[in-house]
């Protein structure tokens, strides 16, 4: 049968019209178009920049080289972690006293100072899983000569330094109650005040007394106790309720450590052996 060219035109006419209608209710099915990724998904105080509180004075954790430049464990980690969100990193060195009100105040978006994720800090705050390891001992004199036992310094004749608004200023308080708590805002200063003898003993993570023996003529000793004061482990800090960036911390941290990259962080930078970290599931 002959078709005349007037049916053609209308058939083409509707299936193109059935096409066009065919592909706005494929459009409307998916939200009219493919869904853009969310802007500022880890809710950072300036889109595009991880801003991170830091105390630099914890050598070889974090520090300021010789050039003025922020260096160490930390530095190197969280350099990792802004190219891997693909945003610029913006580190603000602060006193350790400072880092928490900062945080919540929105001074910056994280803290990396290696924070025990303790009760009270979660009040205000809230952590990633851990990143670094810290053993807490207490140091003296190398002319010290009191025994190595928690009895002899928990007298009200020894005063013990730690460093203001740590856990190891609370370990001082809570292993050593009789004897004085000298605390301050400065580590180094907590060193010297032993060092100079107008205190008798720190409580401090081993690796900061290692490197302050480096540069103070190997001046204190550990005490030999038979064990650490305490082991624990530090974590990111974020403000509180921004589980977007804690969970996105913690899966970042969980990579570098099955990966093998943070031993070799925690070796070239720290000059030690990687402890046992938590397993990550």
């Amino acid at each position: 049968m002959k078709v005349s060219s007037k049916t053609t035109r209308l058939g083409r006419t509707l299936l193109a019209l059935g096409v066009i209608c065919a592909a706005a209710v494929a459009a409307i099915g998916t939200g009219g178009a493919e869904a853009k990724p969310v802007a500022n998904p880890y809710h950072l105080n300036k889109e595009g920049t991880l801003t991170v509180g830091m105390t630099l004075q914890f050598k070889p954790q974090m520090y300021l080289n010789a050039k003025g430049q922020p260096a160490g464990y930390d530095v190197v980690l969280v350099r990792a972690l802004a190219k891997r969100m693909g945003v610029k990193l913006d580190i603000k060195n602060l006193d350790f006293n400072g880092l928490i009100p900062g945080l919540v105040s929105k001074k910056f978006d994280m803290v990396s100072v290696g924070l025990s994720n303790t009760p009270e800090r979660r009040k205000a705050v809230s952590f990633s899983r851990p990143y670094v390891p810290y053993a807490q001992i207490l140091a003296a004199k190398r002319s010290d000569s009191t025994a190595a036992t928690t009895a002899a310094w928990n007298t009200s004749d020894k005063s013990i330094t730690s460093l203001q608004g740590s856990t190891a200023e609370q370990l001082v308080k809570r292993t050593f109650p009789n004897a004085e708590s000298k605390s301050f805002p400065d580590q180094n200063a907590a060193f010297l005040e032993v060092a100079t003898g107008r205190a008798d003993g720190i409580v401090v993570e081993n690796y900061l007394l290692a490197q302050f023996n480096k540069s103070n003529g190997n001046s204190l000793k550990q005490v030999a106790f038979k064990k650490p004061l305490h082991v624990e482990y530090g974590s990111y800090a974020v403000q509180k309720g921004n589980t977007a960036l804690a969970n996105y911390l913690s899966k970042f941290i969980c990579s570098q450590q099955t990966s093998g990259q943070l031993a070799k962080t925690y070796k070239a930078t720290i000059g030690a052996p990687l402890p046992p970290m938590p397993a990550c599931r």
